[in-house]
């Protein structure tokens, strides 16, 4: 099988050159690379096509994370279509043979990989990239959790039925959700991690909890989520962070971060969202309640990749 990785990208000058570095030390390469821009002003253009890729332009205003997905997934000729945030890199260079792997079972649609953090991280986020990408796979899940930063999908089930382009967000787990409906098979692969690095400002991470959840709302329908419920969550939240930060030795250097990340997250929760249909409640606790602080293993699939070069 072809596999062709789809970027999204705008602004990335800082990111894409790492991320193609990473591509090209893969022990299985893939055979294209396109690159969706959204109108950047700076060299992310001049550095993808310097590194052989193909770009595809979509104007800003035409933008939104399905359509842009869309675009980039028309252009492409891969059986698989490897999706990838321009501010992720892989770690190991055995990083496409296993998203690969778990479509040697038919009817796998959807693999997503792990997500780390860096030295840029916060410390809650870094604890939700723990929850929501554990150390452990899972074949054959469940339910719906997906993350485009870092995921695989059949061009044919892509095909049929395309990213949702009215969505502010979330348009992986709409397309798992309808994978799963479909009884297709959805793969976690925790050992194709990447290095997802976020620097943001507090409104921009609460804009961005606001936007998920509003097409959170738009995806799912049943349940409520009050300002209380945020509110508690926001706390409980917090208490485990610092908890986790305490045994870390990381509490110090983390105590006014931690409380301010959390706030962020959850006051956008609320404002995002209201209702959300049907969402299990092995869903809800992945996305809103603390992990149980199990100890994570580090296991290394592959040769890790030197950057420093």
């Amino acid at each position: 099988m072809t596999v062709t990785a789809v970027v999204r990208a705008y602004n990335e000058e800082a990111h894409l050159g790492r991320l193609l570095h990473g591509l090209k030390q893969q022990t299985v390469p893939v055979d294209e690379v396109i690159v969706v821009d959204s109108g950047s002003t700076d060299r992310t253009v001049e550095i993808a096509e310097l590194g052989g890729c193909r770009v595809v332009h979509i104007a800003q205003e035409e933008f939104t994370f399905g359509r842009s997905l869309n675009f980039g997934c028309d252009a492409a000729k891969g059986d698989l279509l490897l999706i990838l945030s321009a501010h992720v890199y892989p770690v190991y260079d055995s990083f496409v043979e296993n998203m690969v792997a778990p479509f040697g079972e038919p009817s796998t649609a959807i693999a997503y990989g792990r997500q780390v953090g860096d030295h840029r991280t916060k410390y809650s986020e870094a604890r939700i990239m723990r929850q929501w990408f554990p150390s452990e796979s899972i074949r054959n899940q469940p339910h719906p959790f997906c993350n485009n930063a870092n995921a695989m999908i059949r061009k044919d089930v892509w095909s049929q039925l395309r990213y949702d382009e009215t969505l502010t967000g979330l348009e992986d787990l709409d397309m798992a959700k309808r994978a799963l409906a479909g009884g297709r098979r959805i793969d976690y692969v925790a050992e194709a991690p990447v290095v997802h690095v976020h620097e943001e400002t507090w409104s921009t991470i609460r804009n961005r909890y606001r936007r998920e959840a509003i097409a959170y709302k738009a995806i799912m329908s049943e349940e409520q989520f009050t300002a209380a419920e945020a509110a508690l969550l926001a706390g409980v939240n917090t208490v485990s962070d610092y908890w986790h930060a305490l045994r870390e030795r990381q509490f110090a250097n983390n105590i006014l971060e931690i409380p301010r990340f959390r706030v962020a997250q959850f006051l956008g929760a609320a404002q995002g969202f209201r209702t959300d249909p049907g969402m299990s409640q092995r869903l809800r606790r992945r996305f809103y309640y603390p992990d149980h602080g199990r100890g994570e293993h580090e296991n290394k699939p592959g040769t890790p990749i030197n950057y420093d070069v």
